[in-house]
């Protein structure tokens, strides 16, 4: 295939004897950019590269633990083994806790609480975002740590 710049007219009609197609690839390029190929071709190539590029892509899995401003010792280190499995296993975890009513005036136990499970968590995971109060609840992302 001969690589040239042509007019319009003379690639058309040159794609047409070889009974091909006109692609446009970069049409903000001054001037715009076309290849002679088989269109049909060229869009199954660019589907299978897509599907390719979809499958490396990793999904990331979020899971949730909730926490209330006064949770209790026992309470606390149970959810704390759930949140260690989670990041153990590749999920990102929020962890949150939740103010009803009036307790919203504990706002520094909340935070305390959190900060006290990422310190716990560290060597599982790193803070991706330190507890951060957004209407009626604390919440703190952590995420886990790379597998060697």
């Amino acid at each position: 295939m001969e690589v040239g710049v042509y007019p319009i007219r003379e690639a058309l009609d040159k794609s047409e004897e070889m009974g091909l197609d006109l692609v446009e690839i970069s049409p903000k390029a001054d001037p715009p950019v076309c290849k002679i190929l088989d269109y049909k071709k060229f869009l199954y190539e660019q589907k299978k590269r897509e599907k390719a590029m979809k499958a490396k892509a990793s999904k990331v899995i979020v899971k949730e633990i909730r926490f209330g401003p006064n949770t209790d010792d026992h309470d606390y280190e149970f959810k704390k083994k759930h949140a260690e499995k989670f990041l153990k296993d590749g999920a990102k975890l929020k962890a949150y806790v939740f103010f009803k009513g009036r307790s919203i005036v504990y706002k520094d136990k909340g935070e305390i609480l959190l900060l006290k499970l990422a310190q716990e968590l560290e060597e599982f995971g790193k803070v991706e975002q330190l507890p951060r109060l957004e209407g009626k609840r604390m919440t703190m992302f952590i995420a886990p740590k790379a597998k060697k």
